[in-house]
């Protein structure tokens, strides 16, 4: 919290100017300017005070800077201040004091440096990837992973009780369209590929061909439908059998890119629960909906929501009594924030790399456990589905009266460069980039891009390591795959279009998760070359000397100290790409710091032990960051 102690004197000293005005609650910004030459912050306090002083802002910045100095000389961070022409108040900073005082605070504080408790233990849930279980995840669904993944570390680090669940629909259409494959058209269930594989890239795909030369066809599809809507029917039952298969398969990719999850949800069993019978009973006694008996209405004879709603998405039930798309997603709304009692029982699935246990919704299990009744609902879903996400967190508002409490965190999808679609044999013609199509098999899986990014990767580290074993070549080299592919699904704006290219992602010197890598091994080299050198500090205190601190170094400890106020921005706007952008920076600064500050061989041994600290306070920041993002610490590559 050093970079914002250091804030919180400069408004200090401003509001003591704003006091001496008789003036109060007026709103102004403090924050670090982009370039050196106006100081290390400033505020545009005049600006503000000249609307309603009627001065003009530079005289106002004068006088505020008159006023406040004396003051000066009982701020520990704030060295001076002084006006700048154009009106704003520029401060400049001790840094001796910032870097003893960041220093200090990495080395206390350790693990949870920059965590600020911003949840206060409040209760959220963050859905993400819910991947129909008929198909493998591809590079697309990688984004949603990710961005849902990265949402839940940050909520965790910042004092939320952060809950991550999976969707699975497993009795839509997509599903149907594999049992039809597997119980009409003889496809094997056995196949030498990953079985979510063989399930998207042949059943899928092919079935939805044979339905483009056979319509007729689509008759066996709406037979399977209305026979997994019967949860105890054989067809029902062969269903979950494999989509279950599906998801086993989808988990084992989830789980190579770092992501977890507290609790699955099966479609099937929310339908079976009758769940959407007590959600419509809701909502009919909160007179939310009605059934449209207009007989010159084309929704004639739908159970429709009643006001504020127009169009074909004001249909919840069709008038042959069969439920639209967004119907199915009310009542699971309703469920996660409490509105719906928990009808589930809750069964142990697997147990997850990181040691914690999956648990699956069951209506038979043998225990209960409390999983839903959250304070705030965080659906992580593409831009396409926001016109109906924000119509459930219209009908949730009606019937909770706080539409702040549901959450839709929309994103851009994910299109292949021309470069990376050709290298995985996919037809573009003379266009830039490929948007991907699951019925017509335009997409790469997510497994066959970490494949073909880890293979890149260990041919690179074996190049730099042509001693080490092969399980250390492999397990760095998908350390690095996995930190490619997330750093590029985060450092994008969430309303851009990513156009994922494989080069770009393994870059070394660009903006890439390697380059992130790098850093951090870089660092850590330096400290282990170090082994026989006492860090200063950990007997004594932390001893910085002032006269001894260049630019690079500056420039580092600001970046360490603005940490925390990153990862509250980030929380604030759920929005990743904040403290991915953030991470990078950090990585330039201390490469900057690398290339041009000798450690190790300095001279001076004071020098020395000042300089491993601030590089031990790098590693610390940086392995926290990371951890943040769900890249690996890596301290050799």
């Amino acid at each position: 919290m050093t970079m914002r102690r250091a804030i919180d004197e400069a408004r200090a000293l401003l509001d003591e100017a704003i006091s001496h005005y008789g003036l109060k609650d007026v709103v102004y910004d403090v924050a670090e300017p982009k370039e050196e030459q106006y100081g290390d912050l400033y505020s545009n306090l005049a600006f503000q005070l000249s609307k309603i002083l009627r001065k003009s802002p530079s005289m106002i910045a004068e006088e505020v800077c008159r006023l406040c100095s004396k003051s000066i000389a009982g701020c520990r961070l704030i060295r001076s201040m002084e006006p700048h022409r154009a009106g704003y108040i520029n401060f400049r900073l001790n840094i001796h004091e910032l870097a003893k005082i960041t220093l200090e605070e990495v080395k206390s504080k350790g693990r949870m440096y920059g965590s600020i408790d911003v949840g206060k233990g409040k209760r959220v849930m963050i859905e993400h990837t819910s991947v129909n279980p008929n198909k493998a995840l591809h590079i697309g669904h990688v984004r949603n992973l990710v961005l849902g993944d990265t949402i839940y570390r940050i909520l965790r680090f910042t004092n939320h009780n952060a809950i991550v669940l999976n969707y699975i629909d497993d009795s839509g259409l997509q599903v149907a369209d594999i049992i039809v494959g597997f119980r009409f058209l003889n496809f094997p269930l056995e196949s030498s590929k990953k079985f979510d594989h063989y399930c998207g890239d042949d059943v899928y795909v092919k079935v939805n061909e044979m339905y483009d030369h056979d319509p007729s066809l689509l008759a066996k599809r709406r037979e399977v439908l209305k026979a997994m809507e019967d949860y105890n029917s054989d067809i029902a039952r062969f269903a979950r059998e494999v989509t279950v298969r599906v998801l086993n398969e989808q988990l084992k990719t989830c789980w190579r890119l770092n992501a977890r999850y507290d609790c699955l949800n099966f479609e099937s069993q929310i339908i079976a629960s009758k769940l959407w019978d007590k959600a419509l009973r809701l909502m009919q006694r909160k007179d939310i909906i009605k059934v449209d008996d207009d007989p010159a209405s084309k929704y004639h004879g739908c159970v429709v929501v009643k006001a504020g709603i127009e169009g074909e998405e004001k249909v919840l039930i069709r008038s042959d009594g069969t439920a639209t798309y967004i119907a199915k997603d009310i009542p699971y709304a309703m469920w996660k924030l409490g509105i719906l009692e928990d009808p589930f029982k809750y069964v142990e699935y697997a147990k997850q790399p990181d040691g914690s246990i999956l648990w699956a919704t069951s209506l038979d299990g043998a225990g209960s456990l409390h999983i839903n009744g959250a304070e705030m609902a965080i659906t992580v879903i593409d831009v396409r589905q926001s016109r109906l996400q924000n119509i459930i967190a219209k009908i949730l508002s009606m019937l909770d009266n706080d539409s702040s409490r549901y959450k839709h965190l929309a994103y851009e999808v994910v299109a292949l460069s021309a470069n990376t679609a050709r290298l995985f044999n996919i037809e573009i013609g003379d266009k830039r980039f490929a948007h991907m199509k699951g019925r017509e098999g335009i997409y790469i899986n997510a497994d066959d891009m970490l494949d073909r990014l880890h293979n890149k990767a260990y041919e690179e580290v074996k190049a730099r390591n042509p001693d080490e074993d092969e399980q250390w070549l492999h397990r760095t080299a998908e350390s690095i795959a996995v930190a490619s592919i997330r750093y590029s699904m985060l450092k994008q704006d969430l309303d851009k279009i990513i156009t994922f290219d494989i080069e770009d992602a393994l870059n070394l010197h660009g903006e890439s998760g390697q380059y992130i890598q790098y850093a951090y091994a870089r660092a850590s080299r330096i400290l282990e070359k170090a082994s026989s050198i006492a860090v200063v500090g950990e007997e004594r205190g932390i001893d910085i000397d002032s006269t001894h601190i260049g630019s690079e170094e500056i420039a580092l400890v600001k970046a360490i100290a603005r940490f925390d106020m990153v990862v509250e921005d980030t929380v604030k706007s759920l929005n990743p790409k904040t403290i991915a952008r953030y991470c990078y920076t950090l990585a330039m600064v201390f490469n900057e710091f690398y290339e041009k500050v000798p450690v190790l061989h300095e001279k001076d041994e004071h020098l020395i032990k000042m300089r491993l600290s601030l590089v031990r306070a790098f590693i610390t920041t940086m392995s926290n960051c990371m951890s943040l993002l769900g890249i690996d610490a890596l301290e050799r590559m």
